[in-house]
């Protein structure tokens, strides 16, 4: 099979930069960047029966205590970014840390800061943590929770770089 393929224009001018000019994925080469502090902040949703959220919260699993583990998880997970998502730099991370909070009577919410002093930003690294965190909360309680579900993963902030800082109109007070 022939890796040659027809140039897609459309891709850089939809500002893919992870596309080559012949639409082929690459790394984009950020060794020009100067590095600046960069921060971003993630969330997941857990949605579990209100006994069950109980149950994680008070730390009264039968697995165990299933918010440490989800957190140093969810921190290791970030430290494996590069690996897991395959065009992600591998970043100093200068921090992170995993938050976990009750909502409403069935969700947990998993929110993940990452920083780090680097010439791209840690979104994928917040956004990871938290996936992890979430999956590893999901795991613990499956047993008990056939209803368990996570509901959402998403960016609520970022600051640093080129680009600035955004935060998610919807992100309430927690980013």
């Amino acid at each position: 099979m022939s890796d040659v393929q027809p140039p897609d224009p459309g891709a850089r001018a939809a500002g893919l930069t992870h596309l080559d000019a012949h639409g082929r994925a690459r790394m984009v080469d950020v060794s020009p960047k100067p590095p600046t502090a960069r921060r971003a902040v993630a969330e997941a949703l857990l949605h579990l029966d209100p006994g069950v959220r109980e149950e994680l919260l008070q730390g009264r699993l039968p697995k165990g205590e299933a918010l440490a583990v989800a957190r140093v998880a969810g921190i290791l997970a970030a430290k494996d970014t590069a690996r897991l998502v395959p065009l992600c730099h591998p970043l100093p991370l200068g921090h992170v840390a995993i938050d976990f909070a009750p909502v409403g009577e069935t969700l947990v919410r998993i929110t993940s800061e990452a920083s780090t002093v680097a010439p791209t930003g840690v979104e994928m690294e917040a956004m990871v943590a938290a996936s992890v965190a979430a999956l590893v909360l999901y795991d613990m309680v499956k047993g008990r929770c056939r209803e368990a579900s996570i509901r959402e993963v998403r960016l609520l902030a970022k600051s640093g770089g080129r680009s600035g800082d955004w935060r998610r109109a919807d992100a309430g007070g927690t980013a």
